[in-house]
């Protein structure tokens, strides 16, 4: 029975599908599962069951500990960021001042070769040339095409032609942002919030442990009482923190303008959404792909990453 050649690399004069996936090179794609996608309990930062959690209005929650220390990186990167601007800043002034003194200086020259010498002559196409570096092969006059094709070439083995790699920073954003939704955010536009926790299992958890970790908590909406779970769509009121079903939340905030745990006044704006946890189902969740763009195969050794642009 002859051999089969159909995911051998030796086979076709081009790349197949099973052969392509092999070298690795080019926009990489992963179906994301159920344990790829945090839960709504767990921190989008720490990827842990939340501690203290914070939220803000566009219903990403955060660890209080994690989005501070969070804020606290990004005010130090801008801090870096804006010092390297105004070391830039500076050091184009210097060089503009420079180039100014070195124009009068030169102007300065050329006027007293014009006024003490007896045949004037003219700087500023001696310093052209002279600045190009090169007159042409055995030290004939160069042409005015020569000359521009000189200045607009980029030859790294001419000293004069030698392009220059200078790295500009632009001027950085003074503000933090959000890291889950890249938008803007401050420490006093997020709130806390409170769930509920499910006390009707407190006696079968004290049997089996002494102390229930975070892991093993459930959480309940304190009006229905219904379990909270991944499938299920979450508001929670930014006056006083609790969060409730959106079933419930939407049928009895904007009638009873009450929280219905604290009789706390509430409006309709301090409704805000939280983020769904994954499940894994198409269906259900947004994004369940994954994408990366490799330029060198993953056998290269290398390692060359880049992200793709979306």
């Amino acid at each position: 029975m002859p051999q089969r050649h159909s995911k051998n690399n030796n086979d076709l004069a081009y790349f197949t599908y099973d052969e392509k996936k092999k070298l690795g090179y080019g926009t990489q794609r992963e179906r994301l599962g159920r344990d790829s996608i945090k839960p709504f309990d767990a921190c989008s930062l720490c990827l842990k069951p939340f501690i203290d959690p914070m939220c803000c209005h566009k219903g990403h929650v955060f660890c209080k500990e994690c989005i501070l220390e969070c804020f606290l990186a990004q005010k130090k990167d801008i801090q870096r960021r804006l010092a390297a601007h105004s070391s830039q800043k500076k050091q184009d002034k210097d060089e503009e001042e420079e180039r100014l003194m070195l124009q009068k200086a030169r102007e300065l020259d050329e006027f007293d070769q014009q006024n003490h010498s007896a045949m004037p002559r003219n700087s500023d196409k001696n310093h052209n040339q002279d600045k190009t570096g090169f007159h042409g092969a055995n030290s004939v006059k160069t042409t005015s095409f020569e000359e521009e094709a000189l200045r607009t070439m980029k030859a790294f083995w001419l000293p004069s032609a030698t392009p220059a790699a200078s790295v500009r920073v632009d001027a950085p954003e003074t503000h933090t942002v959000c890291p889950e939704g890249k938008e803007k955010l401050k420490l006093k536009n997020l709130f806390a919030i409170r769930f509920t926790e499910d006390n009707s299992e407190e006696e079968e958890n004290r049997t089996k442990s002494a102390s229930s970790s975070s892991y093993d908590k459930t959480y309940i909406c304190p009006s229905c009482k219904v379990t909270l779970t991944n499938t299920m769509s979450l508001v929670a009121l930014s006056s006083c923190g609790h969060v409730f079903c959106k079933k419930c939340g939407e049928k009895f905030m904007p009638v009873d303008k009450v929280c219905l745990v604290c009789d706390k006044p509430c409006k309709d704006r301090n409704l805000v959404g939280l983020k769904k946890g994954g499940t894994g189902f198409a269906e259900h969740d947004d994004h369940l792909e994954a994408k990366e763009y490799k330029h060198l195969g993953s056998g290269s050794g290398l390692g060359l990453v880049r992200p793709v642009k979306t």
